[in-house]
């Protein structure tokens, strides 16, 4: 539905988390796939995690959180609606995360969508993930300044924003162009006009997410663990002094559970796997069986993974997946979880493996009755 124009090892050779980059045109003749009042309905849901924000009369910054019964505020200039994860939700705005799969899945955060009104903005800000920002309806105005180190500061409680900076990429967008931001790159954008904008963003865990989180996996997994002990313990002539051994052997015992990267590879493929924000899970109501399962792909039937779902595995053991932060044992068909990874649609493709192997097609039925797949 929609092809990148770019040419994508020289953007990732130059520019991926180098530099920012206007890519004019980047989808031609490039048609909306939801409208103003689709992303106000959305607005409207418990699940779905929305903002509006604008500034009042006194021009400071104001941030609602949805769901939102009114939208009189957008009536008026200055004002955007935020929608988190689209892509969750809404199967034709899904499609503009597809041609960005040339990145890693793991690191596709989700697609947020703007509506804002002329004058529309969120402010100055840092983001610490990379995006393309993708116009649609009007026109927007962009400014990036350089990665320096600014001063950040709460404009309200919802909003984190930086000081004035200069511009090194002064850019206005109109419908199907695209500008690329990488990670701490300060940038503001205003509407010119009424004007819809498309955020397909990817982040990466800091160290602070992936200590507190594989310490979380320890205490849940870790049915014993191992505690320091000195038995070759000798008279302290200094007790207060923490010896350089005593030091080595702590720092031993932490390291214990992930002296190698593959013995972190059951908690971080459940890790990257789980996602940010709600799925839009329709479980079957009557479940399927195998046979109706195969009996569909020989109809010509294409199944489409879940908006938003994440499904990874890794190239030091490939005969495991994960699967929105559950692991699967797929060694008896690797090969077809490898394909639900790598593939945002899948057919004929599959119909000999899973008439051959019975596992592969229970293992796969039990993905589409848990609503993971789904054929239209």
């Amino acid at each position: 539905m929609f092809e990148l124009n770019l040419d994508i090892n020289h953007f990732l050779d130059i520019y991926w988390q180098k530099k920012p980059l206007l890519i004019k045109q980047g989808f031609l003749d490039f048609q909306d796939p939801i409208m103003p009042d689709e992303i106000a309905g959305l607005a409207m849901e418990e699940e779905i995690e929305s903002r509006l924000v604008y500034r009042d009369k006194q021009g400071k910054w104001q941030a609602e959180h949805g769901p939102f019964s009114s939208f009189e505020k957008l009536e008026e200039d200055a004002t955007s609606l935020l929608i988190q994860a689209v892509d969750h939700w809404h199967s034709d705005a899904q499609q503009l995360i597809r041609p960005f799969r040339f990145l890693p899945n793991w690191r596709l955060d989700d697609l947020m969508i703007s509506y804002s009104t002329k004058n529309g903005g969120v402010g100055p800000h840092i983001d610490n993930y990379d995006v393309f920002i993708i116009q649609g309806l009007g026109k927007r105005h962009w400014r990036v300044g350089a990665k320096n180190k600014l001063k950040e500061f709460t404009a309200h409680s919802a909003l984190k924003h930086c000081e004035a900076f200069s511009a090194i990429l002064d850019v206005e967008l109109e419908p199907g162009d695209i500008l690329y931001i990488p990670v701490g790159f300060p940038h503001e954008g205003y509407a010119i006009e009424p004007s819809i904008n498309y955020s397909v963003g990817f982040r990466a865990p800091d160290q602070n997410d992936l200590l507190s989180s594989f310490t979380d996996h320890c205490l849940d997994e870790q049915e014993t663990c191992v505690r320091y002990i000195d038995k070759e313990m000798q008279h302290r002539e200094k007790p207060g002094k923490i010896e350089r051994q005593e030091l080595t052997n702590l720092h031993e015992i932490m390291l214990k559970s992930c002296k190698t990267p593959e013995q972190l590879m059951p908690w971080l493929g459940k890790m990257l796997s789980e996602s940010v924000h709600d799925l839009d899970i329709a479980i079957c109501s009557v479940e399927h069986s195998n046979t109706q399962i195969l009996e569909q792909f020989n109809e010509g039937a294409q199944f489409t993974r879940l908006g938003g779902l994440r499904a990874i595995y890794f190239e030091q053991d490939p005969d495991f997946v994960y699967i929105n932060g559950t692991q699967y044992n797929c060694e008896e068909f690797n090969t077809l979880g490898h394909q639900l990874c790598d593939q945002d649609e899948v057919g004929s493709e599959l119909i000999e493996l899973l008439s051959e192997n019975e596992n592969a097609l229970i293992f796969f039925t039990y993905l589409v009755n848990s609503g993971y797949w789904y054929t239209v």
